[in-house]
């Protein structure tokens, strides 16, 4: 009961104090505010995406990574194991949830990653592909409030695009990126807000970054820029023995660094 209360302390991030999910945040900043897609060059996001699934479980209580033991130290080895199979009421999750739930033996956060994307030459193993992503994730922002529907026509083919309507939430977080870079910058991983941290590694994962900064002169743009690259550089391996709640941050940045 104490490890439970503890962990409660530990983790305000599973209550409806949370606006958005990670994934809705990423995909968010990748979409163009007027045209409603992301760019057609960003092969990244969707990988991008699966990894904030992960971090968005994790952070929720619901999963974590096995124990570090003697044999499986690195955090690219060590499995994500189910801590609860409470539904979070977000469909992707529940959905994510329940395939961890039913693997027959556990994965690691890369191969979760690449099972999520479909990117597996094994055939039983492509039932765990998360599908229409991009799109389930576009119709949760449109039922906040803040994407909306339309349908674009393109020369050979109909596109549903999702223009923003609402756009502060979208300057919101823009705004809470660049001031944890900049304003509010502390130096220190362990000291930053988890959700922010993993938001800019999923940023950095899904190749949005730029779009977090853009807009700075560019005196700030560089200070943000070398400070968040620092960061990206530090040693997942290291830093997750520091973090208490957020291996998976670590995790899943030392998968994408691979």
């Amino acid at each position: 009961e104490d490890a439970d209360r503890r962990l409660n302390d530990d983790d305000p991030d599973d209550s409806k104090d949370v606006r958005l999910t990670l994934m809705e945040e990423v995909l968010l900043l990748g979409l163009k505010d007027k045209e409603g897609y992301t760019s057609f060059w960003n092969d990244c996001i969707s990988s991008g995406l699966r990894g904030g699934i992960l971090i968005e479980l994790a952070l929720r209580g619901r999963i974590r990574l096995e124990p570090l033991s003697i044999r499986k130290k690195r955090l690219l080895e060590r499995k994500v194991v189910l801590t609860s199979d409470v539904p979070t009421g977000d469909v992707l999750l529940d959905e994510t949830l329940r395939h961890i739930k039913a693997t027959e033996s556990s994965e690691t956060v890369q191969t979760w990653i690449e099972l999520l994307t479909g990117e597996t030459w094994n055939p039983f193993k492509l039932q765990y592909q998360l599908r229409n992503v991009r799109e389930r994730i576009a119709k949760a922002l449109v039922e906040k409030g803040i994407l909306t529907t339309e349908k674009q026509n393109f020369l050979l083919f109909d596109m549903t695009t999702h223009p923003i309507s609402n756009t502060t939430e979208k300057q919101r977080l823009v705004k809470k990126l660049q001031e944890s870079m900049l304003e509010r910058w502390v130096n220190d991983p362990h000291r930053m807000d988890r959700r922010t941290l993993a938001l800019l590694v999923l940023a950095h994962s899904s190749d949005v970054l730029e779009n977090v900064f853009a807009s700075l002169a560019d005196d700030k743009y560089d200070v943000a820029m070398n400070r968040t690259k620092d960061l990206l550089d530090m040693d997942p391996e290291v830093e997750a023995t520091k973090a208490r709640g957020a291996e998976m941050i670590w995790a899943v940045l030392a998968a994408f660094n691979k």
